[in-house]
């Protein structure tokens, strides 16, 4: 299922999304760039500027390699990607749920949020994997965090969907509350399945305990930064 488009209008401009995507948009080239600039340019500036979750448990013990620290990578991990597809479907993620929750909480209150998540997300993906050597990096766990706040403050809202249908492509509208939920159903069984299977990464190179993470995160986040105005709870049905 691919989200196009969502039927909740904001009442103001997300400058702090359009700042990420472009942000993001920028490295990217960046990235490919490097790709023509000598061997093994690029793995380099993923060692040092992605997280490494092997590397992050040395520096809990003391033996620093990375030379910017690797508490650093929690937050320029986050703008990094792995390719024109990882990319362009996290900022279509981004996009689509982001500026609502920006337009709720507000912008700076927004950023803090977006970065918190995924901050929280990498540590959540450390966690299953501590002595990976594989670098962590991308998006998806600040938009899962995204995604986590959207389905509590607007779980009624119609989603857009592009749905594989064997050879043919249709779309459908998707409350919010089935398209994110079964999303978090998808990250958290293939990060369990993947438990022993994948010392490195988990499942096929992908970190679902960071997507799972940042969406728990993100409901717990949310409403302390200001998601639901004073008075309203999560899923209250008498508002949208």
């Amino acid at each position: 299922m691919v989200p196009l488009s969502d039927n909740n209008p904001t009442r103001t401009t997300p400058y702090i999304v359009f700042g990420l995507i472009v942000l993001n948009v920028l490295v990217f080239l960046y990235e490919l760039s490097l790709q023509g600039s000598g061997e093994n340019a690029l793995e380099q500036f993923f060692r040092i500027w992605a997280i490494v979750p092997a590397e992050l448990t040395d520096s809990f013990n003391g033996r620093a390699l990375n030379p910017i620290g690797e508490w650093v990578t929690l937050i320029s991990s986050q703008f990094l990607h792995g390719g024109f597809a990882h990319l362009g479907g996290n900022m279509l993620y981004l996009w689509i749920f982001g500026n609502n929750i920006e337009d709720q909480m507000g912008h700076g209150r927004f950023l803090i949020f977006y970065l918190a998540c995924g901050a929280l997300a990498g540590l959540a993906q450390w966690v299953f994997a501590p002595v990976s050597t594989v670098p962590t990096l991308g998006a998806s766990g600040a938009i899962a965090g995204v995604m986590g706040a959207y389905i509590i403050r607007f779980p009624k809202a119609q989603i857009l969907t592009l749905l594989p249908l064997i050879f043919i492509f249709t779309t459908a509208r998707i409350p919010a509350v089935f398209f994110l939920g079964w999303w978090f159903v998808q990250q958290a069984f293939y990060g369990v399945a993947g438990l022993g299977a994948n010392a490195d990464m988990g499942t096929g190179g992908v970190a679902y305990w960071a997507h799972a993470g940042g969406f728990v995160f993100g409901v717990v986040l949310g409403p302390l930064l200001g998601l639901f105005p004073k008075g309203q709870r999560p899923f209250d049905s008498s508002r949208r």
